[in-house]
């Protein structure tokens, strides 16, 4: 039996006397788990009190010095697993633990959510209808922004650490039972996605919305039945594992697609849209597309976010507030819309739409933290996640139509594994500078490999390299307030997971 542990180095402890090491002692401490898993911590009421997005629901470390050991230790538990970054394509584990466990996500209908990006925020949004409609739901997704318990969400809410604790003791023995079965012992995914499946079955939910880990077919989610699919757009990212272009990434994620479902189909690529086509006809599956069944019929800016009318199965639905910057989250809000229309029958068993008013109170509740999200003003600091070309393309989009910056400062750190030059030059139009950077996790590009890609991209004047982060971050305030207080100059922080949550959390300690 192999038992190969997820890397989780973290880099040595900084001279006490450097004013960055409380910052670093705390990265150190809250990275103790997969390198893929950001750091963002929850902060910046800035935009809170001027009609900006709701405050998310980030839990920190438990005050109870007990809880907290107990947390401590299960997360030192599932570290020893593979990590998400470490994958052997096959639901053979996952599907062993589920059947020891009872079956329990087959206790409850689910909507699963796959694509390239925009999943998380989706299922936020359809967790936030679901809930305005009184239905009792559990949200499954990844990664979590500040603590684990994140990933597993009742009622809207994380569970709390105390529940988490339980849930693990619950399913450890059925996780010891298939790791001495197995080839390889379940990985930390599988054993979490377990642990979700199994406290929605004991909460009980009434609905469970799923985002798959990577890909569809063998993705650890992929044991449950979805009565509704989802499908983001697909792009390419993690082409070594799912393939070279959107249609091959498209077959791997139309696993997903299940007997008699519904599918809730984004703008696609035509060869991804052929794929996903052909396999719902395969299964007898009702395909809703955006653009044709469905879609956003107009928007426009509003205050900390943008007013938009959407065209659902059942009408449209105008004047809904959505607190979430760029045209994407108004075509992600198009997509859960139809997903929860499809949910309760809409355009089916139903003519009538979902009345408007809890439409408009649910997306109007929605937070989507490390997205197109403001932690500081003069000058205006942005974090966006964006870490693939299609990504960056939008998210260059996005803060150019909701901040009219007159001068715009990148902060980019990224990890090697990835398209690196293709998110520079996404970013090439919009950023005047750009400080290359690199954050804690061991699969970070290095700063000065980064900055030769960023060379070619924008010229040797436009880039500038700093190493540390919290160096970063500095010049890049700096270089935005050249232009003085009123300016209008701004940074956004981007090109990882990790690096958002990083300078979040360094950003917030002032």
């Amino acid at each position: 039996m192999s038992d190969n542990p997820g890397e989780n180095d973290q880099p040595d402890p900084s001279d006490p006397s450097d004013p960055t090491h409380d910052f670093d002692e705390i990265i150190a401490a809250e990275t103790t788990r997969d390198p893929d898993l950001a750091v963002i911590e929850a902060g910046s009421r800035t935009l809170r009190t001027q009609g900006g997005p709701p405050e998310a629901d980030v839990p920190g470390r438990p005050e109870d010095p007990e809880v907290d050991a107990a947390l401590r230790a299960v997360e030192t538990e599932l570290a020893s697993r593979w990590g998400e970054t470490k994958l052997e394509p096959s639901v053979t584990r996952i599907a062993a633990l589920m059947d020891v466990l009872g079956e329990p996500q087959r206790s409850y209908p689910s909507i699963h959510i796959t694509g390239t990006n925009g999943k998380t925020s989706t299922a936020r949004m359809i967790e936030a209808l679901l809930g305005a409609f009184e239905l009792r739901t559990g949200r499954y997704t990844s990664p979590h922004v500040q603590s684990i318990t994140e990933r597993i969400s009742l009622d809207g809410a994380p569970i709390s650490a105390e529940r988490f604790v339980e849930t693990y003791e619950d399913v450890k023995p059925y996780v010891e039972m298939v790791d001495g079965q197995q080839e390889y012992r379940l990985s930390f995914f599988e054993v979490l996605t377990g642990m979700a499946y199994a406290a929605f079955a004991d909460a009980p939910v009434d609905v469970a919305v799923v985002e798959v880990g990577m890909g569809g077919s063998w993705d650890a989610t992929n044991v449950i039945d979805g009565d509704v699919a989802v499908v983001t757009p697909i792009d390419l990212d993690h082409t070594d594992r799912l393939g070279e272009t959107p249609g091959e990434i498209a077959v791997e994620k139309s696993g997903i697609i299940k007997q008699d479902a519904t599918v809730i189909l984004a703008q696609q690529p035509v060869d991804a849209a052929q794929v996903m086509l052909k396999k719902a006809v395969d299964v007898n599956a009702t395909v809703a597309r955006e653009g044709l069944e469905f879609g956003v019929v107009a928007r426009e800016v509003a205050v900390g976010g943008q007013l938009v009318t959407l065209r659902g199965l059942g009408g449209e639905y105008t004047e809904v507030y959505l607190p979430l910057h760029g045209a994407h989250q108004a075509h992600n809000a198009a997509v859960a819309l139809a997903a929860v229309e499809a949910f309760f029958g809409v355009g089916a068993q139903r003519p009538e739409p979902l009345d408007v008013d809890t439409v408009r109170k649910a997306f109007a509740s929605v937070a989507s933290p490390g997205r197109m999200e403001v932690v500081r003003r003069s000058p205006t600091v942005v974090l966006d996640a964006a870490h693939n070309p299609a990504g960056a393309r939008v998210t260059a989009e996005a803060v150019g139509e909701a901040f009219q910056f007159s001068r715009l400062i990148g902060v980019v750190g990224a990890s090697a594994d990835k398209n690196v030059r293709g998110l520079l030059e996404a970013f090439e139009p919009v950023f005047a500078e750009v400080v290359v950077t690199q954050n804690s996790s061991h699969r970070a590009m290095d700063a000065d490999e980064l900055a030769a890609v960023a060379v070619e991209v924008f010229g040797d004047d436009r880039v500038q390299v700093e190493p540390r982060l919290p160096d970063a971050l500095e010049a890049a305030i700096t270089l935005a307030e050249e232009e003085g207080e009123f300016a209008g100059g701004g940074v956004l922080v981007t090109g990882s997971v990790i690096t958002v949550g990083e300078a979040r959390l360094l950003l917030r300690r002032g």
